[in-house]
C-alpha cells in the first residue's frame, strides 16, 4: 500500500524501492538526479583548476556515488528510473525532471538520449547564476533544464499557467548537500499543481519534502545515501517545528 511510504524518507536504491511501490499511486514527481558530472571532458572538476568547483563537494562526488559512470550506462540508468516513475504516476500526474545540458567533446549533450520517447510536454529553463567557464569554445552556462513529462490528463492548478517557462531562482548556498535544489523552485512546482502525494526518488537533503510540507501536501523521499537520508530527516523535523510556530503564533 502507498500509505506505507507516505511522509517517509526511504534509504535505498531508487529503482528497487520504486519497483516495490504500487502503480499509479503518486500524483507528482519532482526530482534532480546526479548529472554524471565527473565523467567530463572539461567542466573544471577533474584537473584542479579551482574556479566554480574549488570549494564544492561535488569535486569529491556524492556520499555513496562517485558521479562518474560511462555515459551510455548513465543514460540507460536514467531511462530506467524514468520508466519506473511513469509507472507510479496517476493518469493526471507529471514528472518535473531537472537536468543540465553541457558540452562534451565539443558538442552539446542535451540529454535527448535520456528523455527520448517519454511524453515531454514542455521544457522549462531554470536560470541561475553561472560560475567560471574555462573553455573559450562556448559561452558560460547559466541555466538548467526542467523537463515537464506529463501523463495525458495532467493539468496545472488554476492560474498557474500564467507563469512563464523561464524561471529565475538563486542557487541554494547554505546547504551541506553537494548539489541542493532551491526550495523556492520546488515550491513553484508544487504550488502550480493540485498534487497530494509527491515523490522525489533522489531526495538528497529533503528539499522536495520541505516544499510539500509548506503547501500541506504529502511526500515520499528516496535516497541511496544514509548520510543524506539523515540530513533530510533533520531538515524535515526543523521545518515541522517552524511551521508549528508559524501557524500557532
Amino acid at each position: 500500500m502507498i500509505d506505507n511510504y507516505i511522509n517517509k524518507i526511504i534509504c535505498g536504491d531508487c529503482i528497487e524501492v520504486m519497483q516495490e511501490m504500487p502503480e499509479e499511486s503518486v500524483d507528482l514527481i519532482v526530482t534532480s538526479p546526479p548529472y554524471n558530472l565527473k565523467n567530463s571532458t572539461g567542466n573544471g572538476m577533474k584537473d584542479g583548476r579551482g574556479g566554480k568547483w574549488a570549494n564544492a563537494k561535488l569535486v569529491e562526488g556524492y556520499s555513496t556515488y562517485d558521479d562518474c559512470m560511462p555515459h551510455d550506462d548513465y543514460a540507460q540508468w536514467q531511462r530506467d528510473c524514468l520508466t519506473e516513475m511513469m509507472r507510479l504516476l496517476k493518469n493526471d500526474g507529471a514528472i518535473f525532471y531537472n537536468h543540465k545540458w553541457r558540452v562534451q567533446g565539443g558538442l552539446l549533450q542535451d540529454r535527448h538520449d535520456i528523455i527520448e520517447g517519454f511524453p515531454v510536454r514542455q521544457v522549462i529553463i531554470w536560470q541561475r547564476k553561472g560560475g567560471i567557464n574555462f573553455n573559450p569554445g562556448y559561452f558560460l552556462p547559466t541555466y538548467e533544464v526542467i523537463y515537464l513529462i506529463a501523463k495525458p490528463d495532467f493539468k496545472l492548478a488554476p492560474k498557474a499557467n500564467a507563469h512563464g517557462d523561464i524561471w529565475q531562482f538563486t542557487q541554494e548556498m547554505n546547504n551541506p548537500h553537494p548539489a541542493p535544489f532551491p526550495v523556492h523552485l520546488i515550491e513553484r512546482i508544487v504550488s502550480s499543481t493540485e498534487a497530494e502525494v509527491i515523490l522525489d526518488p533522489f531526495m538528497g537533503s529533503g528539499t522536495t519534502a520541505i516544499a510539500a510540507l509548506r503547501h500541506d501536501r504529502k511526500y515520499i523521499g528516496i535516497d541511496v545515501a544514509p548520510e543524506y537520508c539523515e540530513m533530510a530527516e533533520k531538515r524535515i523535523e526543523e521545518e515541522k517545528k517552524q511551521l508549528k510556530i508559524k501557524f500557532t503564533a
